[in-house]
């Protein structure tokens, strides 16, 4: 018999007074009981792992702000919501195709495809990122997402509620048109290379995910609602975009280099052609069903975010971004 054994024996032939060897098996008892209690829900770990993947929903801008307060500066990528949708998202090269609704192509996948849609030109896949390769990306994002909130659902169920809960569902990547994949650079606050996919929907509601593989591990931030330019702004640069042409504010001066970027974001369909300068170059778009997606590679450091024109058939300039008050100018 071990120590343990023996002390325990002793411990019980010990009990003298009466009624003492009934009162240490019940102690006994107890101890075992409290040993193979259920542990609680782990909220802190779904918490951590959600802030860490950068979940795309904020309840509100007052919301945004106290959680802002709270977390560290190097945190940059927080999701305010869309400038002309309402604030349920969680997150802002010339050829134009033929898929684009300005020349009668239609958004939709055939009905018969049993995956994601593909991009309109083979040059919005990037890096020798295969289309298998995106739509495998995409799918395991969409799989986390939906895993994420049945977490957060089955937490919530035991008293404590969270506005994340109430997300609605991302759906599945049959629904999706990619229309980016590219390599992602890791930084001091989301360390680890990887690769991002961008893939957008129209049904059952507008909406635009941005997916990256770190490690093998998935994050995604997502925007739904109205995401289209109008006539003010008939070219509409993705708010969340900076996910895809900027490192982290902690390495501001020292980024990786040279660094794949790209931006994405909507076109009225008088948009005939868009173009994108960044560091020092500057390439035109590709126009892929409402949507604009252009790319490049950084070779030197920057502090002004990319500059974006939008033209009509004739030539003339309809969109300059340096003119557009609510696009973010300059790097944070």
């Amino acid at each position: 018999m071990n120590d343990s054994g023996r002390d325990e024996r002793e411990a019980l032939d010990g009990q003298d007074a009466p009624g003492g060897f009934e009162e240490r098996m019940r102690d006994l008892l107890a101890e075992d009981a409290f040993t193979i209690r259920p542990s609680p829900a782990p909220y802190p770990a779904i918490r951590r792992r959600g802030l860490r993947e950068r979940r795309r929903r904020t309840a509100a801008i007052g919301t945004a702000v106290a959680v802002l307060a709270a977390v560290p500066v190097g945190a940059y990528a927080l999701d305010l919501g869309d400038r002309n949708g309402p604030a349920t998202a969680a997150p802002r090269p010339s050829v134009t195709a033929a898929g684009n609704p300005a020349a009668g192509g239609s958004p939709k996948a055939p009905a018969s495809q049993a995956g994601p849609a593909r991009p309109a030109t083979p040059g919005q896949l990037l890096d020798g990122i295969s289309f298998a390769q995106a739509t495998q990306g995409l799918e395991k994002c969409l799989r986390f997402d939906a895993e994420t909130t049945k977490e957060l659902a089955k937490h919530a169920e035991g008293g404590t509620e969270s506005p994340a809960v109430h997300r609605e569902d991302l759906g599945k990547a049959s629904q999706y048109r990619i229309i980016l994949a590219m390599r992602s650079t890791g930084d001091s606050n989301a360390p680890g290379d990887g690769y991002h996919v961008v893939a957008v929907r129209e049904q059952p509601r507008p909406t635009r995910v941005i997916c990256t593989i770190r490690d093998g591990q998935p994050g995604i931030n997502s925007s739904s609602g109205d995401m289209t330019g109008d006539a003010a702004h008939p070219v509409y640069p993705d708010i969340n975009s900076g996910k895809l042409y900027q490192q982290s504010i902690i390495d501001k001066g020292s980024w990786k280099l040279p660094f794949r970027w790209g931006i994405i974001g909507t076109v009225h369909p008088s948009v005939a052609k868009v173009t994108a300068s960044y560091g020092d170059s500057t390439v035109p778009g590709v126009l892929d069903h409402g949507w604009f997606v252009a790319y490049g590679t950084l070779n030197r450091q920057v502090t002004k975010a990319p500059h974006i024109k939008g033209y009509d058939a004739a030539g003339k300039l309809v969109y300059d971004s340096d003119r557009d008050k609510e696009y973010d100018k300059t790097l944070p």
